[in-house]
């Protein structure tokens, strides 16, 4: 059998991708969801993936998530936080909610999925946590102070875990993917939307399935010497 891999976010967009890409590559797959239940439905029914819902900024919630998992399906040796929102608006005009809500839902879930998980893989002497950042976690962007200081966050977060997990077959990596084209991205206004594809070298959006190749590769066993890394993947909009 496959090494079991946990996929945040993972019935909708990039996460969705990821979570195919990943069964396709031979790996047990279970994908969290938290809001949209016709969606996770309809992905378990299409893919075959389970789909638990859970709450990722709730603490009590994974680590009763990950119990659960582990003994209807086994230990979870990959973890991928993907799970992330937005609130954009102005600093000026920000509710502190759309800052609190995006910083737990966005960073403070890659420590509590990884607090769930960490101790089994310190045992079992084997792990794969992939946290799944961006581009405007790198270079910011105007109107999303909240998103992109939590996907800031995510890569500092991963290279101190990094240092953590190394002597214990642990590897931790990011991926800051560039404008991919999902129902977040296509929610932009179309002239907005324009002016973004005409920044990217490439000339395009990214598709979810460039970043789900990115994700099969770092969670590789072959990948035991690649850690504390972000693979920017975004067409050359950045260069970090």
């Amino acid at each position: 059998m496959g090494r079991i891999a946990l996929v945040t976010g993972g019935t909708r967009g990039i996460g969705r991708a990821i979570s195919v890409a990943l069964k396709d590559a031979g790996y047990r797959v279970v994908a969290n969801y938290c809001g949209n239940v016709e969606a996770a439905e309809e992905f378990t029914n299409e893919t075959g993936i389970p789909a638990y819902r859970f709450d990722v900024s709730s603490f009590p919630e994974c680590d009763a998530a990950v119990q659960k998992i582990v003994a209807e399906i086994g230990p979870i040796e990959i973890l991928i936080n993907n799970a992330g929102i937005t609130r954009d608006s102005t600093i000026h005009r920000m509710a502190y909610q759309q800052w609190e809500d995006v910083i737990h839902t966005n960073l403070t879930s890659c420590f509590n999925m990884t607090r769930s998980v960490i101790e089994s893989m310190r045992d079992r002497g084997f792990g794969r946590i992939i946290n799944i950042g961006s581009v405007n976690g790198q270079a910011g962007q105007y109107g999303q102070v909240n998103y992109a200081a939590a996907k800031s966050g995510i890569h500092g977060f991963t290279k101190a875990l990094a240092q953590e997990g190394a002597a214990k077959g642990i590897t931790v990596n990011a991926i800051a993917p560039g404008y991919v084209d999902t129902e977040m991205v296509r929610s932009v206004p179309h002239a907005v939307l324009e002016k973004i594809i005409a920044r990217i070298p490439a000339g395009r959006l990214g598709h979810a399935e460039d970043i789900a190749r990115g994700v099969v590769f770092l969670v590789a066993d072959e990948a035991d010497f690649i850690t504390g890394a972000t693979l920017s993947i975004n067409g050359g909009q950045h260069m970090y």
